[in-house]
């Protein structure tokens, strides 16, 4: 079995996992499928994506530390090494700081004001602000 890593304890491997367009396609399929193999996260990226490159992909994401591969079985099997949450945050922290200057309001209002939100995602929002709020007393 293979035992998922959090971001949360080691600022030095935040920093370091900086996850490319094409890694970040495979972590979704990972993610969605769970634990896989290549041949089964070539399927689902389509044709687009060669079989070779996505080996490859996914070699180079477990030196990265992206991934973890289980080698017990004759295909190897590939899982991402963080959860969707934690490489979300690790993502957006960077983002935060380098194109907003640290400023939470500014990357707030820009994410709502590039893409409409739903009338489902605006009341989810409003349920963490009030509860932001409410810890924050």
């Amino acid at each position: 079995m293979i035992r998922r890593a959090s971001y949360l304890g080691d600022m030095t491997t935040i920093k370091s996992l900086k996850p490319t367009d094409a890694e970040l396609a495979i972590l979704n399929v990972l993610w969605r499928l769970g634990a896989s193999t290549v041949k089964k996260v070539h399927e689902v990226m389509g044709e687009e994506t060669g079989y070779t490159t996505t080996l490859k992909l996914l070699q180079n994401m477990t030196d990265k530390g992206l991934v973890l591969r289980d080698e017990s079985q004759r295909a190897h099997v590939y899982q991402a090494r963080y959860s969707e949450t934690d490489t979300q945050r690790q993502l957006l922290v960077g983002l935060l700081h380098k194109a907003f200057r640290g400023s939470t309001s500014q990357l707030v209002m820009q994410a709502l004001a590039s893409k409409r939100a739903s009338a489902k995602e605006l009341a989810e929002i409003k349920k963490l602000i009030e509860r932001l709020a409410k810890e924050s007393k």
